[in-house]
């Protein structure tokens, strides 16, 4: 008796054929649809591949024409909301032009460049990538050199590639601004330094523009991407007694984080400290006290991104020069950011507030 576990054979075109009378290329054609074989023959070939289970090989498919209607799609991080949202808006628009989507995460270049490689092998159109390290493009500027469509869904200038994303260094300028408008003068931040520069370094910019001194221990990296990250960083700019008055934080996560940490420690936000996250997710629209951050438009960016991975796609010779498309990111004012209140806080006193 067989093996119940034993794998199943495909079935194929030569199943198929021997099953209705027809030959292979008869088959084939009418699978396809083609007004070349009768109604009645194409519907007996439907239903018989119906009845086998027939599923075409794409692959084979793909290698004959050269292209296999799918894409990569490559994020880091499924726990902040806001690049989820736009991976689900861009395959809703992939999907509506007729492509299928591969879908992948990593959070370390080697996890980055093996999805990468896995994508290749599954012959895939083009990549629309978040990259993990947007200051070590390398990688990608070799496959734009052998001519496979790449489109970053980042807002980085002058990275000799395609980028569609939202201006991320004009928005954390004007999220600063908006805290220096309030009267803030000492204000921390949380987000990535090393390898996503371009939120801290608008953060850096309205300090300069401003005139408002910048100790550089007012900026906390925080360790990896969580609620609980920020709560933990929001800890260590607290325990070096800065005198803050304020926050900017890169990421939703990284605020909400902070937020739970001055409510554990009896820090009044917005009266003794005013927050300023990024994303505008939906959790910080709804928590207890309503947050200010920075609205990325994931619809326009899914749309943008899309048309141009595709004008990519569709290019005969070689690749034109990369263009860059920067969103506008729209500050959303709630109640966690207002002017500096009368009390403060300072390290070791606060749970005495």
């Amino acid at each position: 008796m067989e093996n119940a576990l034993t794998r199943q054979r495909k079935s194929t075109l030569a199943d198929i054929a021997a099953k209705t009378g027809y030959g292979t290329n008869t088959v084939s054609l009418a699978l396809r649809g083609s007004t070349r074989i009768s109604q009645a023959a194409r519907d007996t070939i439907i239903k018989a591949a119906e009845a086998l289970d027939y599923v075409p090989n794409n692959t084979a498919k793909a290698l004959v024409l050269k292209r296999s209607n799918t894409v990569g799609m490559l994020v880091e991080y499924l726990t902040n909301p806001q690049p989820t949202a736009v991976a689900t808006a861009l395959q809703r628009e992939m999907s509506d032009r007729g492509y299928s989507v591969l879908f992948a995460t990593s959070s370390t270049p080697e996890q980055e460049a093996a999805a990468i490689e896995m994508f290749r092998r599954h012959m895939v159109d083009g990549l629309l990538i978040y990259p993990v390290d947007h200051t070590n493009l390398s990688h990608l500027h070799r496959l734009r050199e052998r001519n496979f469509p790449v489109v970053m869904l980042v807002g980085a200038r002058d990275t000799g590639l395609d980028a569609v994303g939202v201006d991320e260094f004009q928005a954390s300028y004007d999220a600063t601004t908006h805290l220096i408008a309030l009267g803030h003068k000492r204000i921390g931040a949380l987000g990535p330094t090393k390898d996503k520069p371009l939120k801290i370094e608008g953060f850096r910019h309205a300090h300069r523009v401003h005139g408002l001194p910048l100790d550089e221990r007012q900026i906390y990296e925080p360790v990896g991407f969580s609620m609980a990250a920020g709560y933990d960083g929001m800890a260590i700019l607290a325990e070096r007694d800065l005198g803050l008055t304020a926050l900017f934080a890169a990421s939703d996560m990284f605020a909400l984080g902070a937020m739970r940490w001055a409510k554990v420690k009896g820090v009044s936000v917005p009266e003794q400290l005013s927050i300023v996250g990024y994303d505008n997710i939906e959790y910080g629209e709804f928590s207890n006290t309503t947050l200010t951050s920075v609205r990325n438009d994931g619809g326009t960016l899914a749309k943008a991104a899309v048309e141009r991975l595709i004008a990519l796609m569709e290019t005969d010779g070689p690749l034109p020069p990369p263009t860059l498309t920067l969103l506008p990111g729209e500050l959303v004012v709630r109640e966690s950011s207002s002017r500096p209140g009368r009390r403060s806080w300072a390290s070791g006193q606060t749970d005495k507030l």
